[in-house]
């Protein structure tokens, strides 16, 4: 007996075999459908994806309470990013915890009480998959990319088309050689899933661009995955452009860090830390996305966007800072959506200097109004072009 198809039984002493009969019951939506009825998605960062387990990276246990709170605030999705490599119970055969499972099932049992659309992934999780989009690697991890998805699809079998699955998240390639190995292992997760049957056998698949990049999936994602099943595929990719407004923490040699972005926010002062036709920049990059994509057909999510908040300046740059990255967010929800392209909020939990968290995630307060303020103002004023 293989290593597989004992992961298979651990996961199925339920009595669910690995392979059931498709069922189209509750899928009738295809990747179109699904894409357009999700208005605005949230991460739920920093959390089931931490190394080490749910709190590792200072965030509490998710509760009902702050699901609810998100739907309250005007999200209908949320992103689940999840490890699955660090909570494994037989290393060998790749098994899966069972208290982890049931453990995520939990949350995702929270937003189906509110309706709302999940996205669960294999995320980071100690870049066994990430970091090694390689020739050297590519057999090994296919074999736990199939186990790990098997298992994950059998589990979740039973949930209707509000349930979505992710391949990875931003596995880094560079060339098409790499471009080659990502292929293979979302054909092996498109693969894993569809082999299960039952709902998965219709269920929305989510594919990542190399390194989730958007110029980047433009010239090397030349090619599809094959499916058994049409227009249930979805391309991701995330938006942290440009780095220096978003995620850099201190000045490089490649460059310094902006502070002021987007019309009417830069500093007639602080010239150096302006970061100047972001909004060229941003729809340029998003139309190509809907030529390349979904002027095609094929869907695309936004799985994360986010910039830094810098809130250890003071006085008027701090507030034009605030304001900038406040419109930056805007922007990012309208132009995406009139590009057919779902935006989900990067949300790590925590409110302090360079960092993106919005929600008190005890509470489920927003505790950064004015960045949820202009979300909300940027999915009012877009269309979806669907």
């Amino acid at each position: 007996t293989s290593g597989l198809l004992k992961d298979s039984v651990v996961v199925t002493q339920t009595g669910k075999s690995i392979s059931i009969a498709p069922d189209a019951s509750g899928m009738s939506g295809d990747a179109k459908t699904l894409a357009s009825k999700m208005y605005l998605g949230w991460n739920l960062g920093n959390t089931m994806e931490a190394t080490g387990g749910e709190n590792a990276w200072g965030n509490p246990n998710v509760t009902q309470l702050l699901i609810d709170s998100i739907k309250a605030a005007g999200f209908n999705a949320v992103r689940i990013p999840c490890a699955w490599d660090s909570h494994v119970s037989d290393a060998v055969n790749h098994t899966i915890n069972p208290t982890w499972l049931a453990r995520v099932k939990e949350i995702v049992d929270y937003c189906y009480k509110n309706n709302m659309y999940v996205m669960l992934n294999i995320h980071w999780d100690g870049g066994w998959l990430e970091t090694n989009c390689t020739e050297a690697k590519k057999d090994e991890n296919n074999i736990k990319q199939k186990a790990y998805w098997e298992q994950i699809a059998v589990y979740f079998r039973d949930y209707d088309e509000h349930l979505l699955f992710a391949s990875a998240n931003e596995p880094n390639v560079s060339n098409a050689t790499e471009m080659s190995v990502l292929m293979s292992y979302h054909q092996t997760f498109i693969n894993a899933v569809r082999s299960t049957g039952g709902r998965n056998a219709y269920r929305v698949l989510i594919v990542q661009g190399p390194s989730t990049d958007i110029q980047k999936t433009v010239d090397l994602m030349t090619s599809w995955p094959t499916d058994n099943v049409s227009n249930r595929l979805i391309a991701e990719v995330h938006y942290y452009t440009p780095w220096v407004f978003c995620g850099l923490t201190e000045d490089a040699s490649w460059g310094k860090m902006a502070y002021y972005w987007g019309t009417g926010n830069l500093s007639a002062t602080e010239t150096s830390r302006n970061y100047a036709n972001g909004e060229t920049e941003m729809s340029t990059l998003f139309a190509k996305m809907k030529t390349r994509f979904v002027d095609k057909g094929i869907p695309v999510i936004l799985g994360e966007f986010g910039a830094l908040r810098r809130s250890s300046l003071t006085g008027t740059s701090l507030t034009n800072h605030l304001a900038s990255r406040a419109y930056f967010y805007k922007c990012v929800v309208k132009y995406g959506r009139n590009n057919g392209i779902v935006p989900f909020l990067w949300d790590t939990g925590i409110s302090g200097n360079n960092d993106m968290g919005i929600f008190v995630r005890s509470s489920g307060v927003a505790f950064d109004k004015q960045a949820l303020t202009a979300i909300k103002a940027g999915a009012a004023e877009s269309a979806y072009p669907y």
